[in-house]
């Protein structure tokens, strides 16, 4: 998964930083690629429980408090 690290420094300049390294946007970005990843691996394990191809907004909503 390829996040843009424009995106990731635009999450942290929101979160109210003024100057952002390299760095510090490369590490979010991985942070975030691989809780995205579990995430999403544990609704599509939701989704085969629920008998369903798909995955359902529900299915997230569950991975995410899971």
């Amino acid at each position: 998964m390829k996040l843009p690290k424009a995106a990731v420094e635009r999450i942290i300049r929101n979160a109210g930083a003024e100057r952002v390294s390299s760095e510090a946007v490369e590490d979010l970005k991985e942070a975030i690629e691989e809780l995205g990843m579990e995430i999403a691996e544990d609704a599509s394990e939701m989704a085969d429980y629920a008998n369903r191809k798909t995955i359902e907004r529900e299915d997230i909503e569950m991975a995410v408090t899971y």
